[in-house]
């Protein structure tokens, strides 16, 4: 914890687009419950200046960020040390700037499970789980779904060699918990499934859901990992479909706080910054 008189610590997330996210909230609010000083900002990052932005805001004294789409897989790249996590997805969204360089680690897949698990009271194990994507965001999670020892992950992404590159990455951690783990084609997937996880950007950019409807089964949970305006199409069609809906929201509180736990050596009381966040978003903040 820093004195009155020091200036706080400095962190950010860094994204394309960043405007709409909830993060400084967050973690203004975790830094009040848990008596910390921080200043926690959004940072737009131009789309081939990553790289550069990451070493000017530890130049002026970061000491760690959040990256959101699409620089997780080049934020794992830019690390001088990673966590197992991020050498398993080849992804990272928090990052720590330290004296011998930047460490990586991913908290997506512990802030997915924990609001599927958790906050929404859905088990993972034993059952059926449809991945759609195949990028930072999929990679980030997929590691710590296999770990609940599902029966089953189908994944599915528009380029299927990237979806086939994925499981190949994850076959082993797989093997390990018994999980049967697959790369679909798009438009070949004919089974239904207990979760159905939306891990593309089709929701930001308002485009189709990538599947059919008869992926779901009634009462499935269809979870999309964004949230607000850009979640709505994805949780309209499950709805309309038999399908229990829910946003990324949680997620986002749940893998925030595992990022300020990193940074900070505090736990915060997520479900009730979730409760809270989503009180404040009703009330049109």
């Amino acid at each position: 914890m820093n004195s009155p008189t020091q200036r706080p610590d400095r962190y950010c997330v860094m994204g394309h687009p960043v405007e709409h996210s909830r993060s400084p909230w967050i973690h203004a609010r975790f830094a009040e419950l848990t008596g910390q000083t921080l200043a926690y900002d959004r940072q737009l990052v131009a789309l081939d200046g990553f790289a550069d932005a990451l070493r000017g805001f530890a130049a002026a004294g970061g000491l760690g960020c959040n990256v959101t789409v699409p620089f997780k897989l080049e934020a794992a790249e830019l690390a001088t040390t990673a966590s197992e996590r991020v050498q398993l997805a080849g992804a990272a969204n928090t990052l720590v700037f330290t004296a011998t360089g930047i460490h990586a680690d991913n908290t997506d897949g512990l802030g997915l499970v924990a609001d599927i698990v958790r906050n929404a009271g859905v088990a993972l194990a034993g059952r059926d789980l449809l991945l759609l994507g195949a990028g930072g965001a999929a990679a980030g999670a997929l590691g710590t779904l296999i770990a609940q020892g599902p029966r089953h992950i189908a994944v599915v992404n528009r380029t299927f060699e990237r979806a086939q590159a994925l499981v190949q990455r994850h076959a082993a951690i797989a093997a390990q918990h018994g999980v049967q783990l697959h790369a679909r084609e798009q438009q070949s997937v004919d089974a239904d499934f207990d979760v159905v996880i939306n891990a593309t950007a089709s929701s930001l950019a308002g485009a189709e859901v990538p599947v059919p409807a008869s992926v779901l089964r009634r009462g499935s949970l269809a979870y999309d990992m964004m949230y607000g305006p850009a979640a709505r199409g994805f949780l309209q069609w499950a709805e309309h479909h038999g399908a229990r809906s829910r946003d990324g929201l949680g997620m986002l509180v749940e893998q925030a706080a595992e990022s300020f736990a990193l940074w900070r050596g505090v736990r915060p009381p997520s479900a009730q910054v979730l409760e809270e966040l989503r009180a404040h978003i009703a009330r049109g903040g």
